[in-house]
């Protein structure tokens, strides 16, 4: 009886040889495998991903970058990955259906013809070298394209949300000026409306997209424009502490509690701190994503109070 090699292992009715090692180190294609000395109908083995036409991957793909390595391995050089799959790549929220969509979004510079491959959305558009960067070895479009390019997508508190982050104070990985000059270059795209409008509600301290999202809602409501992350001292144990957004003129604070506030800690930690807020002569409203489903109410309720907080302090 033949015993098969121990370094060969079974999939199926086939037996599968290992791979060579260079072949482990990232995607490849047909050209590659043979070059190893790979005999072709080897490339058809599950345990490869064949997840992209004429491209193998040792194991599935599994991440975002691995995916995106991929179609990168069968693609024109001049291709750069951009809009979702950009924002993604460079770390930005997005709404949750297009944070989870599978499609792979690529551009390429015009004139070349729209790419076009299964999984993928292409598009052509001029895209000078300035605008093009590399995030772990993939081409991408810059920060500041990538939230010019989604102004044409997003609505304009999930555009806000964007821009907040890629602009956040503690790591910035863009400036205003650099998202006004890129809106300014592409005046003639669509969506040059909405971004400018954004421009101006942008803030460097929001710390969340909720928090950005209720910031955009208050400001076209006509409401003033609340301090964002306003510092202020606790008298009872003499610690600074943050405040979402704040009308500190009348000791006014309205505050984001998402999700991870339910979390037993950290809940009572809130309660605290809220108590030693009100103490000290602040009004605090907590608000949720359910109150931000119906912003004419939410508004009017706002502006009750900060009208009665202003006659308080006349």
């Amino acid at each position: 009886m033949t015993r098969p090699r121990p370094d060969a292992r079974h999939h199926g009715d086939v037996r599968l040889t290992p791979l060579p090692e260079p072949l482990h180190r990232g995607p490849f294609d047909q050209h590659d495998a043979k070059q190893a000395g790979v005999p072709a109908d080897r490339l058809r083995a599950r345990d490869l991903d064949h997840s992209v036409w004429g491209v193998r991957r040792v194991g599935q793909a599994t991440t975002l970058a691995e995916r995106c390595e991929l179609l990168a391995h069968r693609i024109q050089n001049e291709a750069v990955f951009s809009h979702t799959t950009a924002v993604r790549l460079h770390g930005g929220p997005l709404p949750w259906r297009l944070e989870q969509a599978p499609t792979l979004h690529v551009t390429v510079p015009a004139p070349h013809p729209t790419p076009h491959a299964k999984g993928m959305a292409g598009h052509s558009a001029q895209l000078p070298d300035s605008d093009i960067t590399f995030v772990g070895g993939l081409r991408v479009t810059s920060v500041a394209r990538t939230w010019r390019d989604m102004s044409a997508v997003l609505s304009l508190g999930d555009l806000v949300a964007l821009g907040d982050y890629f602009i956040h104070w503690r790591s910035p990985l863009t400036t205003i000026e650099d998202l006004r000059w890129i809106v300014e270059r592409m005046t003639g795209r669509r969506g040059v409306k909405k971004a400018r409008l954004a421009l101006e509600l942008l803030d460097a301290r929001s710390e969340s997209p909720a928090e950005s999202r209720l910031r955009v809602i208050l400001m076209l409501a006509g409401l003033p424009r609340p301090r964002v992350n306003y510092e202020t001292v606790l008298t009872e144990t003499g610690k600074g502490v943050r405040l979402d957004l704040a009308y500190p003129e009348v000791k006014f604070l309205i505050e984001y509690q998402g999700d991870y506030h339910r979390e037993r800690g950290q809940w009572r930690k809130d309660l605290t701190r809220r108590s030693r807020l009100e103490s000290q002569g602040w009004y605090v409203m907590e608000l949720n994503a359910d109150d931000l489903k119906d912003p004419a109410e939410l508004t009017q309720r706002i502006r009750t109070v900060l009208a009665r907080r202003r006659r308080e302090f006349a």
